[in-house]
């Protein structure tokens, strides 16, 4: 009997280590990265292009680099709104329009639900840590260039 509970035991013990590493690297996953540029300022960008990525975001992530963020790609123009649920860091965000101007800039709190919405809508949002664009005085009318094509 000790035996099989001993067996029982480190099954257990493994399987919940399984479990908790394959939690742990979704939430470190990392999307493909492109360059984007906003006047002078390169921006390394993680890509988030279906359902699922844009669902993760950057969740449950402890920090991002100074110019990184994720654009968000949604394939054509649409009513689009972000929230912060399970992320960390505080974020703002870049609505852009199809001819890569931003349309409205929020900031957000993090891990919370309220929803920050374009005021048109919009194929792409770019999230940058929080304060980034003033502090690059990127504002409403400013041009991301480098976005990928829409389909």
């Amino acid at each position: 009997m000790n035996k099989f509970f001993s067996t029982c035991a480190l099954t257990i013990a493994c399987a919940a280590t399984l479990t908790a590493s394959a939690s742990y690297a979704q939430q470190d996953k990392k999307f493909p990265v492109i360059s984007l540029t906003a006047g002078m300022n390169i921006i390394k960008a993680e890509v988030a292009s279906n359902e699922a990525e844009r669902q993760q975001g950057l969740m449950n992530r402890a920090s991002m680099g100074p110019n990184e963020g994720m654009i968000f790609l949604f394939g054509a123009p649409a009513g689009v709104c972000m929230w912060m649920k399970n992320t960390l860091i505080p974020l703002s965000v870049a609505f852009i329009d199809a001819d890569g101007k931003i349309v409205n800039i929020e900031d957000m709190k993090p891990q919370t639900l309220e929803s920050h919405c374009a005021k048109k809508p919009v194929p792409y949002a770019l999230e940058m840590n929080e304060g980034w664009f003033k502090h690059k005085n990127l504002k409403p009318g400013s041009v991301i260039e480098g976005l990928p094509k829409l389909h």
